[in-house]
């Protein structure tokens, strides 16, 4: 049950004593102010005494001071925790924006304001501006630029005190601006307090509390936020400090990752160096680099080798193909960037960029050996060096399979110079010369005798030893000409071979004679001699373009054979009707004779044969049917006149074969 006595009890019985301890049970409920008069009025109203009113007037003033100091320290208790509140907030943001932010809302909180905001120094423009505002509603006021001493914020950064004013617009302490003015009139704001905000003894910004309306802040609220102001400051410390962390930690990670990305390239420039070093040493090729690039470097890799014209091309995966290209350049055919890039790199040396693909030019000097194109990947500088060391190395393998080759080219050129010389030199050292190039002398060979002319000498050498040396065969430039000695037993079939592979490196007709096989070491200078007649016939006839044995000639073969065999070239002009007239008993051949002996004469052929002429006519229309249409075209004629006189003589048993021994 509560006994504490009610203050507005007015009865006479209480003494003055009792009426003053009113005034602490007042104080323990927190009543309002306007209570601490009741007892005083209910003492006069009672007829107390004057000393008794004046203690109760005494004590009521003392318990008004009491019950202010309590508020006060109420009040403060109140700020101190929400500024270590406000303090521990921020001490756990890490984003700037986040802690101004949040520094501009508690100051507008616990100040009790319209406005609050927030400027910031600019040490390269040597002012302030507006970073951030809470209850702003003017986009001018919110991107004011404050001149140093202009305005309330100008004023508090330039002496680092606390300012306030309870009209901004009739204040004639600080330098007016019209910008300035024109954003706080377009706020509405009147009432402005600000304080600095410092950070290691630097001035940094301003932190604002400002009103629409009149107010006069008081002491209390400049102390709370000023100190609210230095939490800010540590905060903002803070915050930039991680800021600056977060920079250097993405920085440093980017070194790392580039660090990294360098290492590897370093990584793998090694390791191409040590890949292409055995290339060499083990005596690779082409290919061999081309897989080596694709595997080091990615992407996929062609590399043209001008002087085969052949190019290779490697996968990532390891798979690599051989083709060789015919009439044209791969790097530069429907890309004219490549054929660009690839004039670039041969005039500086270096990898050249072009869309998707680096190429680079494998030289011997200025001479370009070949070219490199590498698709699918990007190169930094590192990787770059990586190509353009593997087309040196390709250049440096080109340049060893070009002497190699050009020196067994000049090995089996001297042997077959000196198989062609006469006196023949020792017969058992030209095989053992031979054997040591897998040539067999003993072997049945064809002789070709080549000439292109306008065609490129290099070239066709080049052409004519690779197709020699591919079926183990000889050759050499004699005179001018091509000679090959190909292993074989029909020099058509081979002539006709030759022919087309050196008229694709000359670009041209290629004339060949040919002659074989031969038989035995010995012969090697007859078939030679024998091919050399049948390619100046050909010249002469203006045959330009063909390959021919003495056979394919004719009677002019016939003439220039070493070995005329009469009898086959009876059989080869005559043959047709030899057997026509054996088989149906006829006398074509006769006939034919007749004609020719009557100078084509058909009345003076069919006195002589002692037919009809419709008799001769109907027998040369046969002829022309069994042996061709041009049978009397003046060579054919001449061919057929010659293979009649000499199937009479053999019918009259001379001996022509004692005859060509002879000859």
């Amino acid at each position: 049950m509560n006994t504490s006595p009610d203050p507005q009890d007015a009865s006479p019985e209480r003494s003055g004593a009792d009426r003053q301890t009113l005034f602490l049970e007042l104080l323990l409920r927190d009543a309002p102010a306007v209570e601490y008069e009741r007892p005083v009025l209910l003492a006069r109203s009672d007829g107390s005494d004057a000393q008794t009113v004046a203690a109760l007037e005494h004590a009521k003033l003392a318990a008004l001071r009491v019950r202010s100091v309590l508020r006060d320290r109420q009040r403060r208790e109140s700020e101190l925790s929400a500024l270590f509140e406000t303090a521990n907030d921020l001490a756990g943001m890490r984003s700037l924006d986040q802690v101004l932010r949040a520094i501009v809302e508690r100051a507008r909180h616990l100040l009790g304001t319209d406005v609050a905001y927030l400027t910031l120094s600019d040490p390269e423009a040597g002012d302030t501006y507006m970073r951030v505002t809470s209850g702003s509603v003017s986009a001018t006021f919110q991107r004011l630029r404050l001149a140093p001493g202009k305005g309330l914020g100008g004023l508090v950064a330039s002496t680092s005190l606390p300012y306030v004013t309870a009209n901004y617009f009739a204040d004639p302490r600080f330098e007016h601006a019209d910008n300035i003015d024109n954003g706080v009139r377009e706020e509405g704001l009147v009432a402005i307090l600000g304080v600095p905000l410092r950070m290691n003894g630097r001035r940094v910004g301003v932190l604002f509390a400002a009103n629409r309306r009149e107010r006069p802040f008081a002491h209390t609220e400049v102390a709370l936020l000023s100190s609210l102001a230095t939490h800010a400051a540590i905060a903002i410390d803070n915050a930039n400090l991680i800021d600056d962390t977060r920079r250097a930690l993405d920085e440093l990670h980017t070194v790392n990752e580039r660090l990294q990305r360098h290492t590897a390239s370093v990584e793998r420039s090694a390791a191409a160096h040590d890949r292409f070093t055995d290339l060499v040493l083990d005596g690779g090729g082409v290919r061999e680099v081309a897989a080596a690039v694709a595997e080091v470097l990615g992407g996929t890799v062609l590399i043209h080798d001008r002087t085969s014209d052949e190019s290779v091309t490697a996968s990532p995966d390891g798979t690599t193909c051989d083709h060789a290209v015919v009439g044209g350049d791969p790097i530069g055919e429907g890309d004219a960037g490549l054929a660009e890039a690839a004039r670039s790199s041969l005039a500086s040396g270096r990898a050249v960029a072009v869309a998707d693909a680096w190429v680079a030019a494998a030289t011997a000097g200025t001479e370009p050996l070949g070219t490199l194109v590498l698709r699918g990947v990007e190169l930094d500088s590192t990787d770059q060096r990586v190509l353009e060391r593997a087309a040196m190395v390709t250049a440096l393998l080109l340049l060893i399979r070009r002497s190699v080759s050009e020196t067994e080219h000049r090995v089996r050129g001297d042997l077959l110079n000196e198989l062609l010389e006469v006196p023949a030199r020792d017969p058992v050292s030209l095989r053992q010369r031979a054997a040591l190039l897998h040539a067999d002398l003993d072997a049945p060979h064809v002789l070709v005798v080549a000439e292109a002319p306008g065609g490129d000498p290099q070239r066709l050498r080049s052409a004519a030893a690779f197709a020699a040396e591919t079926v183990g065969g000889l050759a050499a430039a004699r005179g001018g000409r091509l000679v090959l000695a190909l292993p074989g037993s029909n020099p058509s079939e081979a002539g006709e071979r030759v022919a087309a592979e050196l008229s694709a490196a000359a670009n041209g007709p290629v004339t060949a004679g040919l002659a074989g096989p031969t038989r035995g070491l010995e012969s090697f200078r007859g078939a030679f001699a024998e091919a050399v007649r049948c390619l100046q016939t050909l010249r002469a006839l203006g045959r330009v373009g063909h390959a021919a044995t003495a056979d394919d000639l004719g009677f002019s073969g016939l003439l220039l054979s070493q070995d005329r065999d009469v009898p086959g070239f009876v059989a080869a002009a005559l043959g047709p009707l030899l057997e026509y007239d054996t088989r149906r008993g006829t006398l074509l051949v006769e006939t034919l004779r007749a004609y020719f002996a009557a100078g084509g004469n058909l009345s003076r052929a069919k006195d002589d044969l002692h037919i009809h002429v419709n008799t001769v006519a109907q027998r040369l229309e046969r002829i022309g049917q069994l042996i061709g249409e041009d049978w009397q075209l003046p060579d054919r004629a001449l061919e057929l006149q010659l293979a009649l006189h000499l199937h009479g003589l053999l019918d009259k048993g001379v001996d022509l074969l004692g005859e060509q021994g002879g000859g």
